[in-house]
């Protein structure tokens, strides 16, 4: 068991002793968990092979799912990558520092324990201000997959970080709850045409307004087999699941409200949309049907909840999947193992 430190960094200037200690951690080859926009991550330097072997230990992560390096400003993306092609500028320029995971070839700077074994890595500079910060107070790019157990709901505070990897992790860094709250969109440059492989705050209707012709991977909806070999986090395992055996329902809020009200009652929660009258079984609403935003911030907290309440089946109210909503999706039917009903 690690003797883990909780380190308060809410502003950059005025924590300025707890932001040295955590780079001086991560760049002596520590574990640190640090806020990020999108969800926290559990960091470590990414060039160093032992520094990033203990985020897998500390995750229970299977070695072949890939890590997202973060950087802090362009610059350091350069010894990084091969190059750099006018479609990375050009989504740079829209989308960075921000939720958008993009991979290109790497070079030998990059170890294969941070890239799952690929000729590729992915790379993001998050907008979090802390994160920018602790990223250059380390000097080092930062392998960072989201700060929880594997296959756990990911981590949006850092009271969620505590409960996982407490005694795991050299420190937890305490800053505000993320303000996206799933894990950013990942796009792959590396063939003829742009590829979504997992979908998050920036959209698949804004990448093809920046970019043109961009497609889906058939992993973003679709169940992979054990042995694909995927180039991002989040495409292959079960994810962001509860202990609850979790359910998610497709229909009117009348067809939801009616499907869960015939279900076995013992240990039954539901997660609902705003407008979903009626419920009389204990649940908590994840926002408006029409708000993504909203339902992409509260979603994993809630399914933390569902633990902290003993829930022993759950079932959501399927969100739509246009814009944000299709990134909810994507970690809904994960953290339901694929397991999808149509309500009538």
């Amino acid at each position: 068991m690690k003797q883990t430190k909780l380190l308060p960094i809410y502003d950059p200037e005025r924590d300025r002793p707890a932001l040295l200690e955590a780079g001086r951690l991560l760049r002596e080859g520590g574990l640190v968990a640090i806020p990020t926009e999108t969800v926290y991550g559990l960091a470590a330097n990414a060039l160093d092979p032992e520094a990033v072997a203990g985020i897998f230990e500390a995750k229970g992560r299977p070695q072949d799912n890939p890590l997202i390096v973060h950087i802090h400003e362009m610059s350091m993306m350069e010894d990084l990558v091969t190059g750099i092609p006018e479609a990375a500028h050009r989504l740079a320029e829209r989308f960075w520092p921000g939720p958008l995971t993009m991979i290109l070839p790497k070079t030998n700077r990059i170890p294969m324990a941070t890239s799952g074994g690929l000729e590729t890595v992915a790379i993001r500079m998050p907008s979090n201000a802390v994160a920018r910060a602790i990223i250059e107070a380390a000097g080092v790019p930062l392998a960072a997959p989201s700060a929880n157990r594997s296959g756990s709901p990911s981590p949006t505070t850092w009271q969620h970080c505590v409960d996982d990897l407490e005694g795991r992790v050299d420190a937890i860094v305490q800053s505000d709850p993320c303000a996206v709250g799933v894990e950013s969109t990942v796009i792959t440059l590396c063939g003829e045409v742009p590829r979504l492989l997992r979908p998050g705050a920036v959209t698949l209707e804004q990448l093809r307004e920046t970019l043109g012709q961009v497609e889906m991977d058939r992993g973003v909806l679709e169940q992979l087999s054990p042995d694909a070999r995927v180039s991002s986090p989040g495409m292959k395992y079960k994810h962001y699941a509860p202990k609850a055996e979790v359910t998610l329902v497709r229909g009117t809020g009348e067809a939801f409200v009616r499907y869960v009200q015939q279900q076995e009652s013992c240990g039954l929660w539901a997660i609902c949309f705003e407008e979903d009258a009626g419920l009389t079984v204990p649940n908590r609403c994840y926002g408006a049907r029409e708000d993504h935003l909203t339902q992409a911030n509260r979603i994993f907290d809630l399914l933390r909840e569902m633990d902290k309440q003993g829930a022993k089946k759950v079932c959501i109210h399927c969100p739509d999947t246009d814009g944000v909503g299709l990134a909810v999706y994507n970690r809904l039917i994960r953290s339901a193992a694929f397991h999808v009903v149509d309500a009538t």
